[in-house]
């Protein structure tokens, strides 16, 4: 999360054009084509923002979740993108508002660093010359994080939860519709999903979901202790997940891809050994 004083000088402008924003910035409708690296960006402004915590609040601007959208702009674009200015903050509109705007974004400025640097200013400066030396090293970060971010395709994104609704299916850690195999035990927590996860710490353990729909999400927790699992649809490998982060969060969108139509079946496959791979919810898109 950028320091306090940073984000104070960014909060005066952003206030000002959050309304007047939603107007020049196109918006973008859920059948817009996601810009190339929408995802490895997104990654890392959120890591760069709150270290990917859906709950973080700036005590001093407000701004809240992995994304630290401040209230009004929230209130802006969440009527633009969920069709209520009131919308929860919850973890899938966090997204939804989230994917849309830096797409919209993207179309408007055409790079990424313009758009992390608008994302903490409001400013639109295409001349990095121009920049704060501040503003300078938070785009630096969020980039060098994005060009860190690798999938299994080498590097090129393969997922995307801009489908993610709240008219989706939630499938809980206790569904008999996931098959576990080897050992997955039972760890509560009060802000879980149903107060509870699933998990297992043991190399080659499975769960595996058959659905029918068009996506799929799935919903953990991360933190220090935590392991690294691989996940697979269809049979074919899409990408590798790593839970370490530095700080534990209980929620946390892990994976997500959009799919054809259809029946589909995803299995998560634990790497790692001794260190848990958990399971709060997965979500298939309707």
């Amino acid at each position: 999360m950028p320091d306090v004083a940073g984000r104070r000088r960014a909060v005066s402008v952003a206030l000002v054009v959050a309304t007047l924003l939603v107007s020049i910035v196109p918006a973008v409708t859920r059948s817009a084509t996601p810009p190339p690296g929408l995802e490895r960006f997104l990654d890392a402004l959120g890591e760069v923002e709150s270290g990917g915590s859906y709950t973080a609040r700036n005590a001093t601007s407000g701004a809240y979740g992995k994304y630290q959208i401040i209230p009004a702009s929230w209130a802006a674009w969440a009527k633009l993108y969920l069709g209520s200015s009131t919308a929860p903050q919850t973890p899938a509109n966090q997204e939804i508002v989230a994917h849309r705007k830096v797409t919209a974004l993207y179309i408007w400025l055409d790079r990424w660093p313009t758009v992390a640097h608008w994302w903490l200013t409001g400013s639109s400066e295409r001349n990095a010359s121009l920049w704060s030396s501040y503003s300078r090293t938070y785009v630096n970060r969020v980039m060098a994080l994005m060009a860190a971010s690798t999938s299994v395709t080498g590097g090129t994104t393969v997922s995307t939860s801009s489908w993610i609704s709240s008219a989706d299916h939630r499938v809980g850690d206790a569904s008999t519709a996931i098959d576990y195999r080897m050992t997955w035990l039972t760890a509560r927590y009060a802000t879980y999903s149903g107060h509870q996860v699933h998990y297992a710490t043991r190399t080659g353990a499975s769960a595996s979901l058959t659905f029918t729909g068009t996506g799929i999400a799935w919903i953990g927790p991360v933190g220090p202790t935590r392991g690294t699992a691989r996940v697979f649809i269809d049979g074919k490998v899409v990408k590798n997940i790593d839970l370490g982060r530095s700080t534990f969060q209980a929620r946390k969108l892990l994976f997500s891809k959009a799919v054809p139509a259809g029946v589909h079946t995803v299995k998560i496959v634990v790497t790692s050994s001794g260190r848990p791979v958990a399971i709060d919810e997965l979500i298939v898109g309707t």
